[in-house]
């Protein structure tokens, strides 16, 4: 027999014995003590994850970027109307915003939109403007048809209504109208220049065009409610005679509330826990046709522009949410377009119309003697498809309730002749071509050298300082008479 000792080696033994040694660790980062780390190429698992996320990261990274570029050309194409000067009796021109809470959502989404994408263009600029909020539906066209009514009365059309009073009103006043007056005392006006109103939305654009339609052809005066309805409002309660209790000397020390007061109590209570409603509308949109004008009707209306709302809910749209989310370039580059042709207002248009073709999506006139549709019924339609299923339910309790969301738009030929629409100019246009391209800067200006970003966060630590803002600092001359 052969001697154990002497057998060849197995197949385990062979393949630790064919192991190389490991490479000795570098001398002066032993001395450091730090591990002696071996590189080598990671598992199938680990690329995978690595492989995603890289992408994802490097995609979002490159959105806002593109983003950000997006929005320093629309603002550096506005930008030159901040540096104008502006006499000290004039205020600045001011718009008006109109955001509604979108269906099925809160307002807060219609907030961070507006902040998101239009505020910076409105900010480089340096306009004033004011916000009309509508938290459910209905809200922007009651508010927004006062405004009109409010105005028809300034213009001197006889109401029962009076012209002070409102929200935040104090001694019939409300802060609005005294901050108007007091501008007006010491001889403060407006801006000459164009106004206009910038609607985020498919749901605030219907709203917007039906109190539009609401304001100038309805009554100035709210319509009487039916009296069936006061009758039902108001129902008769007998009257009890109050009986005089006698009080002990404990009793008359700690005050006690009557059943009047506690009743008044108890429905302060509610009224706060539900909120009202907006005010119904004074006019339907069959009535459109036999109203007549109203003599304040300027003959052409003040510019708008339908801002595009991309909004989508349910977690079943999770990719299509996804792939939005890493394409907000888009958004903020056709947002930016549109505000910038309202803040600039070079050049407006009238909304087109014409016949409807077989697929439109419009609604008929309101006469239906001919077949003719506008270009407002049509603006961000395609944004219905992506509101709640829960908005497109009916109100079966009422189903004749008017729901300016769920209604088609209609149009009078004599509103919609009149309402126009701010574009930009091919001037613009190229120039924010130049710009997006580096060639140009902000009008009036040049462009400040590029700044590499090791020196950037070298400044923004406190390191260095910005060569932009040394220049202006002031230099002194000798003060003080000092002789070297």
């Amino acid at each position: 027999m052969a001697d154990p000792s002497t057998t060849a080696p197995s197949t385990n033994d062979a393949s630790k014995t064919a192991k190389p040694a490991p490479k000795p660790q570098n001398p002066a980062l032993k001395m450091m003590g730090l591990p002696n780390i071996r590189l080598k190429l990671p598992s199938r698992n680990w690329l995978i994850f690595l492989t995603i996320t890289g992408s994802f990261t490097g995609a979002l990274l490159y959105d806002r970027r593109e983003k950000r570029r997006a929005q320093q050309k629309w603002c550096e194409l506005v930008a030159h109307i901040a540096k104008e000067p502006l006499p000290v009796e004039e205020s600045r021109r001011k718009l008006t915003v109109f955001l509604a809470a979108p269906p099925g959502d809160g307002l807060r989404s219609a907030r961070e939109h507006f902040k998101e994408y239009v505020k910076p263009i409105l900010v480089a600029a340096a306009l004033d403007y004011d916000v009309v909020e509508g938290r459910r539906e209905g809200d922007v066209r009651a508010k927004f048809a006062e405004v009109i009514r409010r105005e028809r009365r300034e213009g001197g059309e006889l109401s029962v209504a009076p012209l002070t009073g409102g929200e935040g009103a104090e001694g019939g006043k409300s802060k609005e109208e005294v901050i108007a007056e007091a501008r007006k005392a010491i001889g403060v006006r407006d801006e000459p220049g164009p106004r206009g109103d910038l609607v985020i939305g498919r749901h605030t654009w219907k709203e917007y065009v039906r109190g539009l339609h609401e304001g100038w052809l309805g009554p100035i005066d709210s319509p009487p409610e039916p009296e069936s309805m006061t009758a039902l409002e108001e129902p008769l309660v007998p009257a009890v005679p109050a009986v005089p209790a006698v009080e002990t000397p404990e009793q008359a020390e700690t005050p006690t509330e009557t059943p009047a007061e506690e009743k008044k109590e108890t429905e302060e209570k509610k009224e706060n826990k539900k909120p009202a409603g907006p005010t119904p509308a004074y006019i339907s949109t069959a009535d459109y046709a036999s109203q007549s004008l109203s003599p304040s009707l300027p003959a052409t209306l003040e510019g708008s522009a339908p801002i595009p709302f991309p909004h989508l809910l349910g977690f079943l749209n999770t990719p299509i949410r996804i792939y939005r989310f890493l394409n907000r370039r888009h958004v903020a580059d056709s947002v930016g377009r549109d505000v910038a042709a309202l803040v600039l207002a070079s050049q407006a248009r009238p909304y087109t119309e014409g016949p409807v073709s077989d697929n439109s999506d419009s609604d008929s006139p309101v006469d239906g003697s001919n077949t003719t549709a506008y270009e407002q019924q049509t603006q961000l339609a395609h944004e219905e498809q992506d509101w709640h299923k829960s908005v497109h339910k009916k109100d079966e309790t009422n189903p004749d309730k008017e729901r300016e969301w769920l209604d088609d738009v209609v149009l009078d030929p004599r509103i919609a002749g009149r309402m126009q629409r701010y574009v930009l100019s091919e001037e613009e246009e190229a120039r924010a071509q130049r710009i997006a391209e580096g060639v140009e800067y902000i009008r009036g200006e040049e462009r400040p050298p590029h700044v590499p970003f090791w020196q950037q966060v070298w400044i923004k630590y406190g390191y260095g300082e910005d060569p932009e803002v040394a220049k202006r600092k002031p230099i002194y001359g000798n003060i003080e008479n000092e002789t070297e």
